[in-house]
């Protein structure tokens, strides 16, 4: 059998995904914050000013550790025959649903990250974490595409996402039943616009330009319910 490496030898890259790991039962109490990343390493036999190497820009560069292996871990859980085998309505639904759901034990660590990310000075890095972990739910799904539909589908599904994630930060239904619900209603709306998608597509001659993220979560974020 294989021995694990020392953590000592590990790269700043590969010890990153085991500090955020090891911060999340701090983060609810400390937040996002160097005193969680100590604690954190403290629990892993890590040096902390190594580990502070690992998060330079702190509290958003953790926040930004965290989505990526939680995307990671969406994935990886999704990477079946069974998940092929659905609709893709039904895959992007799952996909979403399957990401929040792997989150449930760290909801009050993830309420703190989407507080970082509001800050007004991190609002840019939001909008680039939501729209990758967008790309993750459609590379998930099977998506390969490279033309307008790359951008308006991760736009979409990044807008439903993050109206989702706030939904379900402050759901105290049964299951979660609340946040499902308004899961399946963001993607009837998204099928909705899909039927419509001439509407969407750029002018000739204007095929490179790339659709705004932020018209897009704009108009998914806070959507009118019927």
């Amino acid at each position: 059998m294989d021995t694990p490496p020392l953590l000592a030898d590990l790269t700043l890259d590969e010890l990153r995904p085991q500090l955020i790991e090891a911060m999340l039962v701090h983060v609810p109490f400390d937040g996002w914050t160097g005193r969680a990343l100590d604690q954190a390493a403290a629990d892993l036999g890590v040096e902390p000013a190594v580990a502070r190497l690992a998060f330079p820009g702190g509290a958003i560069d953790m926040v930004d550790a965290y989505i990526a292996s939680a995307d990671a871990r969406m994935a990886e859980a999704l990477d079946t025959d069974a998940f092929r085998a659905l609709k893709v309505r039904e895959r992007v639904t799952r996909a979403i649903r399957t990401r929040l759901e792997q989150a449930e034990p760290h909801r009050e660590a993830i309420r703190r990250a989407a507080a970082v990310l509001a800050l007004p000075g991190n609002l840019g890095r939001a909008a680039r974490l939501t729209w990758r972990t967008a790309d993750s739910i459609w590379r998930a799904c099977g998506d390969r595409s490279t033309d307008f539909n790359f951008y308006s589908k991760r736009a979409l599904a990044g807008g439903v996402y993050a109206s989702t994630l706030l939904v379900w930060l402050a759901d105290d239904s049964d299951g979660f039943e609340a946040s499902w619900a308004f899961l399946d209603r963001r993607i009837a709306d998204v099928m909705r616009i899909e039927t419509a998608k001439a509407r969407l597509k750029p002018p000739s001659g204007s095929e490179g330009e790339r659709p705004s993220l932020i018209r897009f979560l704009g108009r998914l974020r806070y959507p009118v319910e019927g």
